[in-house]
């Protein structure tokens, strides 16, 4: 390597160590402080009784309204995934939370989790009847395009048909015209 390529990477080095790298660093002391005060909640959560039995009773919930539940383990969360919708289940310093798209709740580990499943498939239901909804508007609006495009067809049917019989009016009478001057 030549000095000139050493001189640019020490360069390079010290403008991202300037602004952005001091945040970074703190960011990430942040992070694993964090991650530190929400060990035993995150260990809590993998091991408890709580877990397999939001598994159980959410797939059964699920299996008469036709929808699919999936399961992840994201790091120390758990994901629940349905429709377009995701709830998680995360391990913080205070305990352990279910966060929603718009809301957060605290979890009991202790408790059922009976609750939770309720409010997550009300969620779910009203979202699959917006889908209902919208699917249903398409429909109408691809069933009323079509219509339209087939009014139009017959319209420029017509047109055609009696564009064909004036020619046709117009070529017979200018035969009987020609007919008749000879």
């Amino acid at each position: 390597m030549s000095f000139l390529d050493n001189l640019e990477n020490n360069l390079k080095a010290l403008e991202s160590l300037e602004s952005g790298g001091i945040d970074d660093r703190k960011r990430r002391e942040a992070e694993r402080e964090r991650a530190i005060a929400s060990a035993p909640w995150a260990d809590k959560l993998k091991h408890s009784a709580w877990v397999p039995k939001v598994m159980r009773d959410l797939t059964r919930a699920g299996f008469p309204r036709r929808m699919k539940v999936n399961f992840v383990w994201i790091g120390r969360a758990l994901r629940l995934e349905a429709l377009d919708q995701r709830l998680e289940i995360q391990p913080t310093p205070n305990g352990v939370e279910a966060v929603f798209s718009d809301h957060s709740v605290p979890v009991n580990l202790e408790g059922e989790p009976d609750a939770l499943i309720q409010e997550w498939l009300t969620i779910l239901d009203r979202r699959r009847e917006e889908l209902s909804a919208l699917a249903a508007q398409h429909a109408a609006a691809e069933a009323e395009a079509a219509a339209r495009e087939e009014a139009e067809d017959a319209a420029r049917e017509a047109a055609e048909e009696a564009r064909y019989a004036a020619e046709t009016t117009r070529e017979a009478s200018e035969e009987e015209s020609g007919a008749l001057r000879y």
